[in-house]
């Protein structure tokens, strides 16, 4: 007995000291530490080199020291400044986070495809708009032509920079389709 209320003294105390003025702020801070100090330890596994010659870990850790530092930055800005969007967190939106997810796989199926169930590479182009067509069902509501115009555009624009600009060498169309 004696020992929980001090636990709940200890609770109290605690709340005290660390006020949360933004739980958004709080936690993209924290989300950004964590990240930083990650791409940082892992970029130290790398040849670092110098300024003037730089390795392959000296680029990530450089990023990920620097990621860690604003997320820092503003963890204190959260526990510190007032904001008028301090309020708490809400629930998790899972719609929107299963639709993205699935999205950026089904992209990487397409555009790959899966060997090992026997889904031949469909292209960039087929990959594109099932991404677009996935995502948009992510928002609140789905519009046929607006998500058909977007799909269009950015297949374009990534053909034009990926294939023709950049010259990557990855299947456009599907290999039942001989372009």
């Amino acid at each position: 007995m004696v020992f929980s209320a001090k636990l709940l003294n200890f609770d109290k105390t605690w709340r005290e000291f660390v006020n949360i003025k933004s739980q958004k702020d709080f936690f993209s801070g924290l989300m950004f530490m964590t990240v930083g100090v990650t791409f940082a330890w892992g970029a130290s596994g790398y040849t670092l080199g110098k300024g003037a010659r730089m390795g392959p870990g000296y680029f990530p850790l450089v990023l990920g020291v620097l990621l860690a530092l604003l997320g820092a930055m503003i963890t204190f800005t959260a526990l510190v400044v007032e904001t008028m969007d301090g309020e708490k967190i809400g629930s998790i939106a899972w719609k929107p986070l299963i639709f993205i997810i699935a999205a950026n796989l089904v992209f990487g199926a397409a555009l790959g495809g899966l060997p090992s169930i026997g889904l031949p590479p469909m292209g960039l182009i087929v990959g594109i708009f099932a991404l677009t067509f996935i995502a948009s069902n992510a928002g609140e509501e789905f519009n046929f032509k607006e998500v058909t115009i977007l799909a269009t555009i950015l297949a374009v624009m990534s053909y034009a920079a990926f294939i023709l600009l950049l010259k990557l060498q990855f299947p456009v169309w599907p290999e039942f389709i001989k372009v």
